[in-house]
């Protein structure tokens, strides 16, 4: 049986503003104030884990101990089933360049490496754990999936990250092109956030 989620305030382990919104944006219907890491000054763990909710478990974990709060993190990334599953966990440092993250170069980069592989699939899935923990160690994980296929180029301005070129299976919008309801309705976040909600936040809400 999973722990409960009782408390009025929420750390949201990220300091990515796009996940923040997100995130808030899915909490919206529960009673329950969210703060970022940022603006608790809580530094950012370097992820040293080797699956997603390894490393959302270590966000977590990091932030509600420093904080004495709840956190609530999240891991995610993008895999690309002809790059062996890349660049998965590795999803934000491959947008790493000289000036801080750019997930242009990283998309392109992305597009390159299908493009030396020739005529191969361009499926891929988003991938994302939700880890829910609190300060005496307690952790709830949930990891949610949304299947799909590559686009280039890259289409629409919304969300963040690789979403301008992801296709969700069935759709004819990129996450790029939705407005952000119609993504959350069907997201990997959604998914793992329904996992966490069915199990941690029964009986909130409405």
């Amino acid at each position: 049986m999973a722990r409960a989620f009782a408390e009025p305030k929420l750390i949201v382990a990220s300091h990515n503003k796009g996940k923040l919104v997100e995130i808030a944006d899915l909490l919206s219907r529960f009673a329950v104030e969210t703060v970022g890491a940022d603006a608790l000054g809580l530094p950012e763990p370097e992820e040293t884990g080797d699956t997603f909710i390894a490393n959302a478990e270590l966000k977590a974990l990091a932030a509600a101990t420093k904080a004495g709060l709840p956190a609530l993190s999240d891991d995610s990334g993008l895999a690309v089933d002809a790059l062996d599953g890349a660049p998965g966990i590795y999803s934000a440092r491959w947008a790493e360049t000289a000036n801080g993250r750019d997930f242009d170069f990283a998309m392109h980069k992305i597009e390159m490496a299908l493009h030396q592989k020739g005529d191969v699939p361009r499926t891929a899935r988003f991938i994302c754990a939700l880890t829910l923990a609190w300060p005496d160690g307690h952790v709830e994980s949930f990891e949610g999936k949304v299947e799909g296929t590559l686009v280039w180029p890259m289409r629409g301005k919304n969300g963040f990250g690789y979403d301008p070129i992801f296709l969700p299976l069935g759709g004819d919008m990129t996450f790029g092109e939705m407005e952000p309801a119609a993504k959350h309705a069907m997201s990997h976040r959604a998914d793992a956030f329904t996992q966490l909600v069915d199990a941690c936040f029964v009986g909130q809400g409405g």
